[in-house]
């Protein structure tokens, strides 16, 4: 009889979310243990905890799972996992904070089959403004895009120092380059979207980014993606459901929540299969997020 698909469900928060929760469940896991407000250093003892409590022919059924609303601290925590492994224990781990790294995924591979497809362009080279860029889901897209050659230019709500700082991590964790902006008055959020080739709706829940006289000032736009689905919506004249839909007299395209989501739900669902299911460690991050998403669209 195969051992049981244990998974702990690590997160710096309060709570655990439950669509995780559900998301795993759904996957094949048949038990999964939430721990909250878990710090940095407290890492390395769980995951070994968890580790040497079953024998090496159970290991590839325990995986860790590391949630929380911050990409980086994230990151940090499953690479300090990674340091806690030992052969022949080693467990599987799985990084996917506030579901951003399976959104960003889903919505830069929505972007770049409707960019191929319909435009004749790909994404090396695109020039790619997001919006909403300091959250977990536009850090992660602007890393994601910028891996594949895009120029980007992250923005921010809350003046320029912010998202500066952030621009500045990320060229150093990834080895990358982006653009930092501020995007905190109107004017600012059209003046940015005049050099834009695509437009990545990032913000939080409820704001709309781009009315339809921004998409008409801008005629070299090709496409506005958002994942906001709580009215109003991020991109005014683009529904939940949309994948494709001309929003200006342009030509861009439009690329809703909905259309978004659905991908990131078969891209979080195959991630969590593929953990639960591998004959070998798994290590999944945003990377691996893209890689299945493109797969999915």
């Amino acid at each position: 009889m195969a051992a049981t698909a244990i998974l702990h469900m690590l997160t710096t928060l309060k709570h655990m979310s439950p669509f995780d929760v559900n998301m795993a469940v759904d996957a094949g896991y048949e038990s999964t243990t939430p721990y909250t407000n878990v710090t940095l250093d407290e890492v390395q003892a769980l995951v070994q905890d968890a580790m040497f409590s079953r024998a090496p022919s159970a290991a590839l059924r325990t995986g860790i799972f590391f949630a929380g609303r911050d990409a980086v601290l994230a990151l940090d925590m499953m690479d300090a996992a990674k340091k806690a492994l030992l052969k022949p224990f080693e467990v599987s781990l799985f990084a996917d904070p506030y579901g951003s790294f399976t959104t960003a995924g889903a919505m830069v591979a929505c972007v770049e089959k409707l960019l191929k497809d319909k435009k004749g362009r790909d994404l090396k080279g695109a020039r790619v403004v997001i919006y909403g860029a300091t959250g977990v889901v536009g850090y992660s897209a602007a890393v994601i895009a910028a891996l594949e050659g895009a120029v980007v230019t992250v923005v921010g709500y809350s003046g320029l120092e912010r998202v500066a700082k952030q621009a500045e991590e990320m060229e150093k964790r990834f080895g990358i380059k982006v653009k930092a902006a501020d995007g905190s008055t109107a004017e600012q959020v059209r003046a940015l979207l005049l050099d834009a080739d695509i437009a990545l709706c990032c913000a939080r829940a409820g704001v709309q980014v781009l009315s339809k006289a921004d998409l008409e000032a801008a005629p070299q736009l090709l496409i506005a993606a958002d994942v906001n689905a709580v009215p109003p919506l991020g991109v005014e004249g683009c529904g939940l459901h949309d994948n494709g839909v001309v929003v200006s007299s342009h030509g861009a395209l439009g690329i809703g929540a909905l259309a978004i989501g659905n991908v990131k739900y078969g891209t979080q669902s195959g991630l969590f299969k593929q953990m639960a299911a591998s004959d070998k460690p798994l290590c999944l991050d945003f990377r691996h997020a893209f890689d299945l998403a493109r797969k999915l669209v």
